[in-house]
């Protein structure tokens, strides 16, 4: 049976605005670093410099530049005393400023012997070479990653204060593949997520998951067409609201936005591609809004082939980055291998009929 699309279609910037209407960002919270990753900061700790002093870098003798000019292996420079041998990460001793390799002090002999010159700083790290005085781990509103982290583990810092919206997944069953991309998305953007299985595709059961009371934004996956096991839109409208179903998006179209009192809610299609594209057309610019979060990152690049749409919807291609350029991999419909090679996508709106070969195009990056 061919699946029959709502009547009428909205528009998605219409959909956008409805579900972003009233939405403010969540209250910080303090996270374990092991938590923290994705999560978008609120705020970090200035950290003190480091290292607090002057440290090896590398394992040797550590002397003093200037007491070296001329040593060198047909000439070699006696010492008066045996220097200082440091590990890599030992505090440099008082007034010495470089560290040479093993090899470059001769202490055979009755007294040592320097064979090489040597650099002030050479083999040495500076207080506040790797962290500056008051550096923050990561600036306010962005995605808090591995550098960021290892920053503040290296400052003996223990937690950080981040946005994290709790998002609410209602899975139907069929859509368990659709679900665990969504899921695994979502965890990796630093969300709270919690599944929750329906216990069969009818309105009853699927209503009795949709609960607004303890998250910020609430997905049912699979349902959100009109065939006869569709139901997914009719629990939301028991439970709440419904704004919209069937968006002027492709692909996408059954997506409906809606919500369960104030908090935002989306149904997604149960097909992955579908579900990806109403995923980064509706849920990301909702997500960013919760998480108070700073521009998404893009990349311009020339089109390295045409790419046509059709005026009235909104259409998303997925692109990948070859040889400076984009290459459209595919444009409102998505084969599975062409999500698995996506390097960016770009949301082409209703009002246009495309891009042409060599236009330059600002596209989202997948995988920041």
């Amino acid at each position: 049976m061919t699946q029959r699309l709502p009547p009428s279609l909205t528009s998605l910037d219409i959909a956008l605005a409805a579900l972003l209407r009233g939405v403010d960002p969540v209250a910080p919270v303090e996270l374990p670093l092991a938590e923290a990753a994705g999560c978008i900061a609120a705020g970090t700790p200035l950290l003190a410099a480091y290292p607090s002093r002057d440290i090896a870098a590398a394992d040797g003798w550590a002397l003093r530049a200037n007491d070296l000019v001329g040593a060198s292996s047909y000439s070699p420079l006696p010492l008066a005393n045996l220097p200082v041998w440091v590990d890599a990460g030992d505090a440099m001793p008082e007034q010495c400023d470089c560290v040479l390799d093993a090899d470059a002090v001769d202490i055979s002999g009755p007294l040592a012997q320097v064979l090489a010159e040597g650099l002030p700083g050479q083999g040495v790290r500076r207080a506040g070479s790797d962290i500056a005085e008051r550096t923050p781990v990561v600036a306010e509103g962005c995605a808090i990653g591995a550098a960021a982290l290892l920053l503040a583990r290296i400052a003996r810092v223990d937690s950080l204060s981040v946005r994290r919206p709790r998002l609410r997944i209602v899975n139907l069953p069929g859509a368990t593949a659709t679900t665990h991309m969504i899921a695994g998305i979502a965890r990796a953007a630093g969300l709270d997520v919690r599944t929750h299985d329906a216990g069969a595709r009818d309105a009853g059961s699927i209503a009795d998951e949709l609960d607004g009371s303890a998250c910020d934004l609430v997905l049912t996956i699979g349902g959100s067409g009109v065939g006869r096991q569709d139901a997914a839109v009719t629990a939301l409208a028991r439970r709440g609201e419904v704004i919209a179903h069937g968006l002027a998006l492709q692909p996408g179209r059954t997506a409906a936005v809606g919500r369960l009192g104030k908090v935002p809610a989306i149904v997604l299609p149960g097909s992955p591609d579908h579900a990806l594209a109403a995923w980064l057309a509706l849920a990301l610019p909702l997500i960013d809004r919760l998480s108070a979060r700073r521009p998404r990152l893009s990349l311009t690049l020339p089109l390295a082939r045409k790419i046509a749409s059709g005026v009235g919807i909104a259409e998303i291609a997925l692109l990948a980055q070859e040889q400076g350029a984009w290459l459209p991999l595919a444009v409102g419909e998505w084969p599975l291998q062409a999500i698995a090679r996506t390097d960016a996508w770009l949301l082409i709106p209703g009002s246009s009929e495309g891009f042409g070969a060599g236009t330059p195009v600002d596209a989202y990056l997948m995988r920041e």
